[in-house]
């Protein structure tokens, strides 16, 4: 496995309930500030082989961004459960619910 990915696995697994983090975020932290892509890729190929928390990474504008409907309402349904709240919009405040690394 590449440093890169580990790194983001090791994040991802980080982010604790009622909290979210951006793609690019977790990219930065993981020490790629322009790798945002590719933690979506290491989220679409990995998340159940590592039983990641994937619902809680969301764009930078704190958006919900899956375009699947069903996908999408199981996230919603997850971050709800863990107390965050969701726009009518799909976006979630990063002021509030955004965790933050120290890297």
């Amino acid at each position: 496995m590449e440093p890169f990915t580990e790194k983001v696995i090791g994040i991802i697994k980080s982010i604790p309930a009622g909290k979210v983090m951006t793609y690019g975020q977790i990219a930065y932290a993981a020490g790629s500030p322009r790798g945002a892509r590719q933690v979506v890729r290491i989220l679409h190929s990995m998340s159940k082989k590592y039983n990641l928390p994937w619902h809680r990474v969301v764009n930078y504008r704190g958006e919900l961004s899956i375009k699947d409907k069903e996908t999408l309402q199981h996230q919603k349904t997850a971050l709800v459960i863990e107390g965050i709240r969701i726009s009518r919009n799909n976006i979630i405040s990063l002021k509030d619910y955004q965790h933050q690394t120290f890297t």
